[in-house]
């Protein structure tokens, strides 16, 4: 790797630690669509194993109710872990052309969905069921382009958690789509020693990025800046899409 490339690094995770210290979120997202801009999606989605692990263990933990919230979900996780082992060779085996693609779109839909943050309510008897199925069109989502979002962040939102609840709602579904990647990339000799030590390294930037974020948080308007970043997430998504047809 380049001097450059190294440098194209370390700002990315200072910007998607940054993101995530401002609006709770956005760090997986915002660097695997700034490093698939540089390099092949499995490798960028390897360099996001251990700061995105990192990041989710501490949102994770950093409220009362992290056995409630396992207990609740545990069947969302385990086939989010499942869909993703499954899906992570389409990961690898497509044409990186296509797979940029397929992660521009991921991006849109996220973003296009978030802002115009429609009010949905999940009720007790539909999330019995509804829960498995989230968690493995979110696994196959994952496997195929190393976002994480969709449709899981939208579901989280619509089951009435307080939002200390939702907070660890979403460290868990990041926590166990990170490892689940994690193992999909190992599984299929994508995740090698040489990466391994760029992703330590990348915690770093990331906690700094985080700590930056959270910092100004209080001096910005949330609502505002999650709006741009929204905006930016779709303009990034339009030119990795383009990428086909170039």
């Amino acid at each position: 790797m380049s001097d450059q490339l190294y440098l194209y690094l370390l700002l990315i995770f200072i910007l998607a630690g940054f993101v995530k210290g401002v609006t709770g979120m956005g760090l997986p997202t915002v660097a695997m669509g700034l490093l698939g801009m540089f390099m092949p999606l499995p490798f960028a989605a390897a360099l996001l194993v251990i700061p995105s692990f990192v990041t989710n263990v501490w949102q994770l933990f950093t409220g009362p109710s992290v056995k409630l919230i396992i207990s609740r979900l545990w069947l969302m996780m385990l086939l989010i872990v499942v869909g993703t082992v499954a899906a992570s060779s389409l990961l690898i085996s497509i044409n990186p052309a296509w797979s940029a693609f397929g992660l521009g779109v991921a991006l849109i839909v996220y973003a296009a969905f978030a802002l115009v943050s429609p009010s949905l309510t999940v009720s007790q008897a539909s999330e019995k069921w509804l829960s498995p199925v989230i968690g493995g069109i979110t696994g196959v989502i994952i496997g195929a382009t190393g976002v994480f979002v969709m449709p899981a962040v939208p579901f989280l939102q619509s089951l009435r958690f307080t939002k200390d609840e939702l907070v660890q709602a979403l460290g868990l579904s990041f926590t166990v789509s990170t490892v689940a990647l994690a193992a999909g990339l190992y599984l299929h000799d994508a995740l090698r020693i040489e990466q391994f030590s760029l992703s330590f390294m990348s915690i770093f930037p990331a906690l700094a990025g985080m700590w930056l974020g959270q910092k100004v948080r209080a001096r910005i308007s949330a609502r505002h800046f999650r709006q741009c970043f929204l905006l930016f997430l779709i303009v990034l998504g339009i030119e990795l899409i383009s990428r086909p047809f170039i």
